[in-house]
């Protein structure tokens, strides 16, 4: 669920500390994702076979934190999943995502790859390093430009 400065620039991850665009830019091989227009950002990560997604769709939260999240109404991701066949990893930012996600999908089928990233939020006090080790394990399930043609 978007934090307050996400929803105010109308991005997602628009908070200018968080590290999922330089993150995933890494992962994709544009390191500078970060400094491109949003909608450029966002025609990146299509062109990679990346989709966004949340797993919350609403939720009472005062503030930014996870941690605030009161009475989520969680997306419908069974039906997103069964809309993508070829969808072959889902990949949570953070704990909280990966609980809920897990919530709502059930038993893991082994049919595609659920994998837990550590979260991008500067809440998480880890170094972007350091995050960026973890997040490489997206980079078998990540299209070349050419294979989402």
């Amino acid at each position: 669920m978007p934090g307050e400065a996400s929803l105010k620039a109308g991005q997602y991850y628009g908070h200018p500390r968080n590290g999922f665009w330089p993150l995933v830019g890494g992962v994709i091989g544009h390191p500078d994702l970060k400094a491109q227009p949003y909608e450029t950002r966002l025609d990146l990560l299509r062109a990679h076979g990346i989709g966004l997604w949340d797993v919350i769709a609403e939720a009472t939260r005062v503030g930014s934190l996870d941690t605030a999240i009161r009475m989520p109404t969680h997306a419908d991701l069974k039906t997103l999943i069964a809309s993508l066949p070829q969808l072959r990893a889902i990949a949570f930012n953070g704990g909280k995502a990966a609980k809920e996600g897990e919530r709502v999908l059930g038993p893991d089928e082994g049919r595609i790859a659920r994998l837990v990233l550590p979260s991008s939020s500067p809440a998480m006090a880890k170094p972007l390093a350091w995050k960026a080790e973890h997040w490489a394990i997206l980079a078998p399930y990540v299209a070349s430009p050419t294979e989402t043609a």
